[in-house]
Parts: structure tokens; sequence; C-alpha cells
């Protein structure tokens, strides 16, 4: 659905004409509304006040250069996701942006206590996030199975930036979602409004639920979701609970170290977004300590660490890109330590 509005500049006493795919938004004056056009809206209505008054030729907002050096194809959006970063990056200002995201939570679907579980909380936000899935048959083809997400947050522009992901992935396959590249986010500049930790917070979440579509597809094509174990080595090293199973196993818990915050937090957050089939994480900070730039976390003085970890998440990646989703998993964990020694491998390397 096109559709088209006009916003009112009380500084420079003109009009100008915006088109917007799927989202709206009217600006008069002082006053902002969001909202979100019926099937049958196609043009946003002018009060009379401005009927009468002679406007002066109206044409489209210029793209700033942002918007001309990412390529929109190379994010590998959903068709939703794509309507709504272009529409975003046509806003002409941050805080109507934020409105829109604060509208969009007003409006997320409701969810029951049984989606507010550990097993669906988004680690690293700012905010409480659950979020959750499930394969259900496409509208136009019953044989083809697509993702439906479902989710909640106690902080409103969290919950308005979950639901611009719940409508952006929805109705997708696990293998469209698991494409969508986060610099999206750049793209709509709706990150130009968040702070670094909301930032960190949108990753994960995306993170989390690329992980909870393919979580979705496996139990849909093997029955029962797998679990499993990790290799231990020399050091402060985790020791995993496992479940057999005879087609893979995948690391479910690991022991806690008391006083070792940085490597408690690494390890929580590989297992819980990545699924490792193994994982071992060894703390090798004594070995560096007078070291320049070693000084390491202040409370635990945690500086280097070297991680093994086999994943089927990077199955298909550069080395350079595993790395990379490694250090956006993390987030802000990256910058209390001083080194992460990484061997990053899939199940078939």
């Amino acid at each position: 659905i096109l559709t088209t509005y006009y916003l009112k500049s009380t500084t420079m006493k003109r009009s100008t004409l915006v088109t917007i795919s799927g989202i709206a938004l009217a600006h008069q004056a002082s006053h902002i509304s969001a909202w979100s056009p019926t099937q049958s809206s196609a043009f946003t209505s002018i009060s009379s006040s401005h009927r009468s008054e002679k406007r002066p030729s109206c044409r489209p907002l210029a793209m700033s250069s942002t918007d001309k050096e990412i390529d929109m194809e190379s994010l590998h959006l959903t068709p939703e996701l794509e309507m709504m970063t272009k529409a975003f990056a046509r806003i002409p200002d941050e805080k109507t942006r934020h409105k829109q995201l604060l509208y969009m939570a007003s409006k997320l679907e409701e969810v029951g206590d049984d989606v507010r579980v550990p097993e669906n909380k988004v680690p690293g936000c700012l905010s409480t996030v659950h979020v959750d899935c499930v394969l259900v048959p496409k509208e136009d083809d019953e044989s083809e199975k697509v993702v439906k997400y479902f989710g909640d947050s106690d902080g409103l522009l969290t919950k308005g930036l979950l639901a611009l992901l719940i409508r952006g992935l929805s109705g997708c396959t696990p293998e469209q979602i698991s494409k969508v590249d986060p610099k999206f986010i750049q793209a709509a500049k709706i990150s130009q409004t968040l702070t670094p930790g909301r930032n960190n917070g949108f990753l994960n979440m995306l993170a989390v639920m690329k992980k909870k579509a393919v979580d979705a597809a496996d139990v849909g094509t093997n029955g029962d979701e797998i679990t499993a174990t990790n290799d231990d080595k020399n050091g402060d090293v985790s020791e995993a609970e496992t479940i057999d199973n005879t087609s893979r196993e995948i690391v479910t818990s690991f022991e806690e170290i008391e006083g070792k915050p940085m490597y408690n937090a690494i390890m929580s957050t590989l297992i819980t977004l990545l699924k490792p089939n193994s994982i071992s994480l060894v703390d090798n900070s004594h070995q560096h300590a007078g070291h320049g730039g070693a000084k390491g976390w202040e409370e635990s003085g945690e500086s280097h660490f070297q991680l093994e970890i086999v994943a089927e998440a990077f199955e298909g990646l550069s080395l350079v890109k595993r790395h990379q989703l490694i250090y956006m998993v993390l987030g802000e964990v990256m910058s209390k330590i001083h080194a992460l020694e990484i061997r990053a491998k899939s199940p078939s390397d």
C-alpha cells in the first residue's frame, strides 16, 4: 500500500511531499501522530485549514548520502523488512522515528506467561525481552513452512524494536531470516535514535530470533530438540551438561566460576545464542600480567581469553564472518577485555 502525506514546516513555511509504503506518519505543526493505514487507505487526509492554503510545488525528500552508501540488495532483507526500512529512512527526523517505534510497540500482540520464560529471554538487553516462534504453513502454499514470531518487552522503545523485527521477519522461511544483515538498522536511520546499549540489545534480539527460527526448523524436521556437550581444556573451562542424540550434540549449560564475571558472561551468551556443539574458553590473563594494555576488567583482572567453538551457525561463513558474528553476539563484553583468541569451526570443518 502506497501512502502519501504532507509535512508542514513551521520554520520554512512550506510543505514537502513524502511517499511511504506501509507506514504512515502525520506531522502537522507541533502535533505528531503515528498510524498504520487500513487496506483501503491510499492517501492521508489533510485538514480543511490546510486545504485553503496555496501550496508551493511538492517534491520528494532527497535521499541522504548515507542511503546511497548502503546497497539494499546486499542486506538480504525480507519484503516486509525492506518496505519498513525504506519507510523509516524517509522520515525526516529522529523524534518522529522514535514516536513511530513507540506506536508499533503499542500495537504488538500480547503474549502469555508461557512466553516469558528463561529459555526465551534475550541476553544483553537493557530491558527484559522475551521472544519465541513457531513454524506455520504458508498462506498461499501449505506445503511450505514459515516462521511466526511473538514476544514482549518491559521497555517501550525496546518493545518497538521487537515489534519491528516480529513484523519484518514473520511469514518468512528460516533460510530467508538467517540471511538478514543487521546493518539495515543503519539504512533505516533507526540507529541514530538508539544508545550503544540499546543498539547491542537490538543485535542480540535479531541473533536470538535467527537462532529460534533455525531451532524451530530443526524440531519440525527431527522431532525433538537436540542438546549436548563441550570439550575440556587446561585452565578455567566449563563442564557442560549434555543429552546424547543420534544426529548431533549441543551444549546446553556450563559450570560458572566464582569471581570470573567475564568468563561466565562469555560462556552464557555464546551457549544461549550460538548453541555450539562444543565450546572451550580458557582464561589466560595470568600470562599477560604486567603487559601494556593487559589490565583487563577492573573488578576481576580478566583480560585475555582463548576460545574454541564449534557451531552450525558458522556453516558457510568465512573466518572473518565467524569472528564478526562472535563479536556481535558478545556486544559490550568485548569492550571489557583486552584480547580474545578465537578458533571457530562448523561441524563439517
